[in-house]
């Protein structure tokens, strides 16, 4: 991992530090520089020192901290005696000699006053012949006696001519020598916490790479208070990075590690020096600090909680007074109002979690748990406490499964309405308790699902599979047998009631299609059908609107396609049309109807809203599908019924499409870039969102960053059809290279799509086909084009098919009508890019070319891609033989610089060779390096110097015409390969 190079964000204090090592003379000061463990003081000093001396200043550093000499006046001598012998003149000998006099002959209590008032006008001479600067570092370390022997010399004997700067950190209570420090100095110079924006430039430099901006926000939440401190975020960086939990993409570092689990260094010392300000803990604190930290990681602890614990118990062992006081009272532990004990910084709680301790900590919750239950019983502890639920499921064996099931139920409808992601939790943990056959098992289950849809909690709602399946898997019988065993202990007259609490079969099929419906979101494969496995076929056979979910996975593009004949969604018994207000689950029509909207118009009229209602339902649901947008689809289908797609995957995915259609491609790439970090996220459920890689590869091919483009397609398993991925295949092979391959597959993936059924999409594939079959002159391939995309249009009649036949018709048949007809209809519906290609169009047959040509070029620069775009233009206006000029995408020629520096990391110069060759800092080289990088889409010095000696950028039109390459060959702006030098 590279190291940090120049202090970042301390500009201001390096200054001041500066000029007071430079006061010398009458003017020289004295500055005490303090912050906290961590926060740069010694790289302040360290930098400005190397700032003075490069200015020819004289610094020394004296170092009296430790010695043979005892501490006070004499370890004080013994430094200023090392001090003396670095200044070498004709003086030195008896400067050192004075000294050495001095301490002989005062060595009693009484001549510290003396030795004291001889060392300053030593000192003082000394500067006087050769001019130096005084540092002291670290003062807190220095012996008490020491710093009040350093604090008196400078206040009352101070060296006349010599300016000096201390460092440490701030004065404790009893610390009299530092405090005699700060009472001696003219200036005292604190450092703040570091500004947001230069904790972020702290983490790109410590990673060598750009990040995405949740990393940082990940690290300045898990650090708290300590966010500012630099040491302190490096720590955390330390600490990911030996546990692997970077993912890089398009050259951007992400997390892929839940934000809870983020913490500081193990190390025990550097974690002690970092967090600890009074001194480092023994071993025996450090044990009970690691104890806290795992009792707070599951239930919340109150000061309450402990003082009702019986004597004996943890209270009288001394928790509260040996092991939570000296926490708060060094900032580690915060207490709010309402008694709540937590840490101040979570990466803190995180990283003594990781350490060994002795403590039992599931003990001390069973205890927090039977004191209340042991008075009020468990319904009635559980339901007056709620948050006693998370004090269960920490206590695990220790509370026995009846007692921890009541307490956690009460507890979890008591608290659906306040706070409904603890009764999530609370409903989790009794499921884990209950037996499969248990009586209440369903009605539990029930109760978990109807409370996660209606918050939209679809990682809550998918961890139900489990339980489910397994109560699906239970015999019937068994069930049975338990139910009239406890309704033989039902008293008399009770009957009724237990009868109205049996299980009700709709109850298992209700939450098997609230399951469904999360593993949708969370873009995982809902189990289906005979080869599913016996939880596909018991969800199956239990909820039959299982398969219904199951069917939307092609059109959705969250896995393969299923080939089938008929080009909608089997027909389910329901097939009356969507029921209104039946809740936030579609119906069985509804699915039909969702799953139909990839396919064409026949067969969905049983299942449309009546009316001009229905006709724009399907509008928005082939406009979602086409990008294979599940929440978009789902909200345009449900309305006021769809509960939203809370924080899953699918909502951020819809996030990703919105971004692309508007034209913001740089958030469109973070959306796909936190989707595969998601993918990769230890605890959490999510599976791949191959729409999300396509629609990032067809961006970066767009700009002309082919490397990453490849790098995102790769990710797509080979199996997945969906027309959202031939189009962004067809894209990245024909600017590869690959003309003839992409134009075959393309027509292959389409031939695959419509036998799946998924023709929505489709129009997309086709207009870059006949986009790309014009630039290749290929007349026969641009009508087939056109008659397949007319073809299209009248099986599906959706806004985007007739937009592809007005365009198609322009271009081809050169009617401006058409065009100005499909230019309107995407400003209305809303493609930046598909806008962009109108004005490509228009540029080439219409009238006023010059105002198109200025849109184009617009809509191009806002997108990234404008340098290209406005090559393209410039063939255009001097051929006019396209009709739709290129939209290979930005690709910058490579500057003068940048040449040479490719041709230098080719010969294998390192980063020191180039920065002297080119007159550079090694940190400049960095940046440019990265910057080479992210323009020519390779990952390291090697692909750069491979694409650069076989002639790649050449022929990707980065390098100018008449530059030669290594290998003293001219390359020419377009190899042979290239769709380019076909035309």
């Amino acid at each position: 991992m590279p190291k940090c190079g120049p202090v970042i964000g301390r500009d201001g204090e390096i200054r001041e530090v500066a000029d007071t090592l430079l006061s010398t003379g009458a003017s020289a000061r004295t500055l005490l520089l303090v912050g906290r463990a961590g926060t740069g003081k010694t790289a302040v000093l360290e930098q400005a020192r190397r700032t003075v001396v490069g200015e020819g200043a004289r610094v020394l550093r004296l170092r009296c901290h430790h010695g043979a000499n005892a501490p006070g006046a004499a370890a004080l001598a013994e430094g200023v005696h090392q001090v003396l012998t670095k200044v070498h003149d004709r003086w030195s000998p008896a400067r050192t000699g004075a000294v050495r006099r001095t301490r002989l002959r005062n060595s009693g209590r009484g001549g510290e006053l003396t030795l004291l008032s001889t060392l300053g006008e030593v000192i003082a001479d000394a500067a006087r012949h050769l001019p130096f600067a005084l540092v002291v570092d670290d003062v807190e370390r220095m012996p008490s006696p020491t710093a009040s022997a350093l604090g008196l010399l400078l206040r009352v004997f101070r060296p006349a001519g010599v300016p000096m700067v201390l460092a440490g950190r701030p004065a404790q209570p009893g610390d009299g020598g530092v405090r005699q420090l700060t009472a001696a100095a003219d200036r005292l110079l604190e450092l703040p916490p570091l500004r947001p924006a230069d904790v972020e430039a702290l983490v790109v430099r410590r990673l060598g790479r750009p990040v995405e901006p949740a990393l940082v926000t990940a690290v300045v939440r898990a650090l708290g208070p300590m966010a500012g401190t630099p040491e302190a975020v490096l720590s955390v960086l330390d600490s990911m990075a030996e546990r692997g939990d970077f993912l890089e993409l398009d050259g951007h570092v992400c997390l892929t590690e839940p934000e809870e689990a983020l913490r500081l260094t193990t190390d025990v010392a550097r974690l002690s020096r970092l967090c600890w300000p009074a001194g480092p803990p023994d071993a025996t604190a450090l044990d009970a600090a690691a104890a806290v930290a795992r009792n707070l990681e599951h239930a919340e602890i109150r000061l309450d909680d402990l003082h009702r614990l019986k004597p004996g118990g943890p209270r009288r062992s001394g928790l509260v007074d040996r092991t939570l006081t000296p926490l708060v009272a060094d900032g580690i532990l915060s207490v709010d109002e309402d008694r709540r004990v937590a840490f101040a910084v979570p990466a803190l709680a995180a990283a003594l979690r990781a350490l060994p301790t002795r403590h039992a900590v599931s003990s001390l919750h069973a205890l927090i748990t039977r004191s209340l239950t042991d008075r009020l019983g468990p319904e009635t502890a559980g339901g007056g406490c709620p948050r006693l639920a998370d004090h269960v499921a920490a206590a695990g064996a220790e509370l026995d499964d009846a007692l921890a099931v009541d307490v956690l139920l009460a507890a979890a409808r008591t608290d659906a309405r306040s706070d409904w992601s603890r009764s999530v939790r609370a409903y989790s943990c009794a499921l884990r308790r209950l037996p499969p056959h248990d009586r209440r098992t369903p009605g539990v289950l029930r109760e978990s699902a109807e409370l996660s849809l209606r918050h939209a909690d679809h990682p809550g709602a998918l961890a139900l599979g489990e339980p489910l399946f397994a109560c699906l898997a239970a015999p019937s019988a068994e069930q049975d047998r338990e139910g009239l065993e406890h309704l033989a202990e039902v008293p008399d007259g009770e009957w009724v009631e237990h009868l109205a609490e049996a299980p009700h079969p709709k109850d298992l099929e209700h939450v098997a299609e609230v399951w469904a419906l999360a593993a949708l979101h969370e873009h995982r494969l809902p189990p289906c059908g005979l080869d599913a496995g016996p939880q596909g076929r018991a969800a199956v056979e239990h909820a039959p609107a299982v398969a219904g979910f199951a069917a939307l996975v092609g059109p959705y593009g969250l896995g393969p396609v299923t080939p089938r004949p008929g080009a909608v969604a089997p027909r389910g018994p329901a097939a009356a049309g969507p029921r209104p207000g039946s809740g936030p689950l579609p119906s069985a029509a509804e699915l039909r109807l969702l799953a139909g909207a990839a396919g064409s118009r026949a067969g969905l009229s049983d299942v449309l809203p009546p009316g001009a209602d229905g006709v724009r339902t399907l509008d928005r649901l082939r406009n979602a599908t086409a990008h294979a947008d599940l929440a978009g689809a789902l909200a345009s289908l449900l309305g006021d019924r769809y509960p939203g797609a809370g924080n899953s995957t699918a909502a951020l995915y819809h996030a990703m499409v919105r971004a692309y259609l508007q034209g913001d491609w740089d958030r469109a790439l973070a959306s796909a870039r936190r989707i595969e970090a998601r993918a990769r996220t230890r605890g959490i459920a999510a599976g791949p969102a191959q729409a999300a890689r396509a629609l990032a590869a067809d961006i970066h091919c767009a700009r002309g960053e082919l490397g990453h483009a490849r790098a995102w397609l790769e990710l797509v398993p080979a199996a997945v059809t969906h027309p959202l991925v031939a189009w962004a295949r067809l894209g990245v092979r024909y600017w590869s290279g690959q003309v003839e391959e992409a134009m075959e597959a393309a027509l292959d993936e389409v031939r695959r799509a419509r036998r799946s059924g998924l023709l929505s999409g489709i129009e997309k594939v086709l207009v870059r086909y006949l986009s790309f079959a014009l630039l290749e002159a290929v007349p026969q391939a641009m009508g087939r084009a056109l008659d397949e995309l007319e073809a299209l249009d009248e099986e599906v009649g959706s806004p985007m098919t007739r937009e592809a036949v007005l365009l198609g018709r322009g271009v081809v048949r050169r009617d401006v009508d058409s065009a100005l007809a499909a230019l309107r209809a995407v400003r209305r519906r809303g493609d930046a890019y598909l806008e962009l290609l109108c004005h490509l169009g228009l540029a080439e047959i219409g009238d006023d070319s010059e105002r198109w040509l200025a849109e184009a070029t617009r809509g191009a620069q806002a997108l990234g891609i404008g340098r290209a775009t406005r090559t393209s233009l410039g063939h255009m206006t001097r051929r006019r033989t396209l009709v739709l000029p290129r939209v290979r995408p930005a690709r910058h020629e490579l500057s003068e610089e940048d040449i040479e520096l490719t041709t230098m990391v080719s010969r294998g110069a390192t980063n020191r060779q180039i920065a002297a060759r080119l007159v550079w800092s090694e940190k400049t080289v960095e940046r440019r390096l990265t910057r080479l990088f992210q323009r020519t889409g390779c990952r390291s010095r090697v692909e750069l110097a491979a694409a650069w000696l076989d002639g790649s950028l050449a022929r990707r039109d980065l390098v100018p015409d008449g530059v030669r390459g290594a290998a003293g060959a001219s390359f020419p702006a377009s190899g042979p390969g290239t769709p380019s030098s076909r035309r």
